[in-house]
């Protein structure tokens, strides 16, 4: 997994901001009109069986089940005029909906 430096400072700043937690828990779910979505969550403790990948600062979560799809993928940060948001790089992706929401493999 990649992390850029505008993403990981901006995982910084918000965990900073927040008070608590360790980092981050990405994932997957079954949703919307391609199949998959990505679901981004804080995270105050590590479950049992979690990926972790460790940075400076912060750590970023994945539940195993989830690794095959998020395996080798870049997290990013992007800003386009008044949406801001992270951004997920990922090879297998195959197609994305319309509207963006949701992908497939």
């Amino acid at each position: 997994m990649e992390v850029t430096d505008i993403a990981k400072d901006k995982l910084k700043s918000y965990l900073s901001n927040r008070g608590k937690g360790i980092g981050i828990r990405i994932g997957i779910e079954t949703t919307g009109c391609s199949g998959y979505a990505y679901k981004l969550e804080y995270a105050d403790t590590i479950n049992e069986g979690d990926i972790q990948n460790e940075y400076e600062g912060f750590s970023i979560l994945i539940d195993p089940k989830d690794n095959l799809i998020l395996e080798g993928i870049t997290v990013d940060f992007q800003k386009n005029g008044l949406n801001e948001g992270f951004e997920f790089v990922n090879t297998l992706e195959k197609a994305r909906c319309g509207c963006g929401e949701s992908f497939t493999i």
